[in-house]
């Protein structure tokens, strides 16, 4: 057991690793700085001078360490708000108002909020900047809804879609048709004011239109496209009327779609990506050589249901430590991205407990493994946990406590089994977003470079 020990110490320091690199404030400072009365953001220049005001709004469970760097303008200050995550705020940042609302379920206070955010953009002027910050739970907390859905059937609709498995690409696609603030219309009421979005991303392959759905992009899905999804995961019928009534007038061409690449809009919108999964994969891997690990990074583009990824991250750590492929142990293999939970049970967890229950099964009984997996915002589905780590001794030992991992499996349950375990990884808020973190650690410690 002691070669489980000290891999368990080990991957959580690689995951600390990966969390430190994906530092909001960090991550904004990098890419904006103001030189001789130029603001620098990425490769683009603004002349602080051309603006009478520069205003800073956003959302997400990372805007407001964002903020952080992003303001305030001194005389030039517009106003300056944020909807952030219940427990996400700041305190002292003083200069800009932060909203606290609900997620993944949007709440009154999210709506609340995108009104405010919305008045802020529709008042900008032709002579006006305005800064938005969107990072991960940007979507749910900028809840808009269209006439005639309501927030109560906005919030529906958003439990039947996480309970379904659909991917956060289909989810934010339906998100988008029945907002009046996602998908691009951000960006088209700030017009004609120029708009910089500093976007840190929670979404596998960094697309635009996708992360927080798209606020300030050309949004690529149709109504057609969303009809497909509630079709495809057989919930047309559940969702509330009004909903279905809304997405029915845009196929037929008698709602507007949301704005396309192409919009007089777009042309004086920057959209800006600050951090990424990417970068926590890749401090990961830095981390697990300095430890003496020989490492390779999988892919961050991970995505499908849950158990099946973790099932085949458990097989590649078996074939490490039976065969050295595809690397020779002690290894460290790193993987990012986001996967989907089926709900198939009444349990209690989130998709990176499930992901370390499922590995857990199938790694039974051998030695010197370690997988862990966890989110880099600190909150697994509706838990405390970032996620969970499992060796394979973990079922034996959830046996003793008389629990039984498959099923723990069945109900959706890996809260309730890693839980008397001590094998919840708790972090706390961490006030970042870039997706999830999957490390397989294998082969005897003692044996590291």
């Amino acid at each position: 057991m002691s070669g489980e020990r000290t891999l368990r110490k080990h991957a959580q320091l690689i995951f600390r690793a990966a969390l430190a690199a994906a530092d909001p404030a960090k991550a904004v400072a990098r890419h904006l700085r103001v030189q001789n009365g130029v603001l620098i953001a990425g490769n683009t220049r603004y002349r602080l001078r051309d603006f009478d005001k520069i205003h800073v709004i956003g959302a997400g469970k990372a805007a407001a360490a964002m903020a952080a760097k992003a303001g305030p303008w001194g005389r030039q200050q517009g106003a300056a708000f944020l909807n952030v995550k219940y427990g996400h705020a700041q305190p002292k940042l003083r200069w800009i108002e932060q909203n606290e609302c609900g997620h993944p379920v949007p709440d009154a206070n999210g709506v609340r909020g995108a009104e405010r955010i919305a008045e802020i953009a529709a008042q900008a002027g032709p002579r006006d900047l305005v800064i938005c910050l969107i990072s991960g739970g940007a979507s749910a907390l900028l809840p808009l809804p269209a006439a005639p859905v309501t927030l109560e059937e906005k919030q529906a609709t958003t439990k039947l879609l996480l309970a379904c498995g659909a991917s956060i690409h289909e989810i934010n696609a339906v998100r988008k048709h029945i907002s009046r603030i996602k998908g691009g219309q951000l960006a088209a009421m700030a017009s004609p004011a120029r708009v910089l979005a500093l976007i840190l991303s929670d979404v596998v392959g960094d697309d635009l239109d996708v992360i927080g759905s798209g606020i300030t992009a050309p949004d690529a899905s149709t109504f057609a496209d969303v009809q497909g999804i509630l079709s495809k995961y057989a919930i047309e019928k559940k969702v509330p009327a009004a909903v279905r009534e809304r997405i029915l007038r845009g196929v037929r061409g008698e709602i507007p779609e949301t704005p396309k690449p192409g919009n007089a809009a777009f042309a004086r919108t920057q959209n800006l990506i600050v951090g990424s999964n990417a970068q926590a994969v890749e401090a990961a891997q830095t981390q697990a050589r300095k430890l003496g690990y020989r490492t390779l990074i999988l892919s961050t583009e991970i995505e499908g249901e849950t158990r099946d990824v973790a099932r085949m991250h458990a097989a590649i750590a078996k074939e490490m430590l039976s065969r050295g492929r595809p690397v020779k142990p002690p290894a460290c293999i790193i993987s990012g991205g986001e996967t989907t939970v089926t709900l198939r049970g009444p349990g209690l967890g989130g998709r990176n407990q499930e992901f370390a229950l499922a590995a857990a099964i199938d790694i039974a009984g051998r030695e010197n493994v370690v997988i862990l997996s966890a989110g880099t915002d600190g909150t697994d589905g509706p838990t405390e946990a970032a996620g969970a780590i499992a060796d394979g001794h973990t079922l034996a030992r959830g046996v003793q406590k008389g629990l039984s991992a498959q099923h723990a499996l069945a109900q959706n349950d890996a809260y309730r089994f890693f839980q008397p375990l001590g094998d919840l990884l708790v972090t706390g808020p961490t006030g970042t977003n870039v997706m999830d973190v999957h490390l397989i650690l294998a082969g005897d410690p003692s044996a590291l470079r």
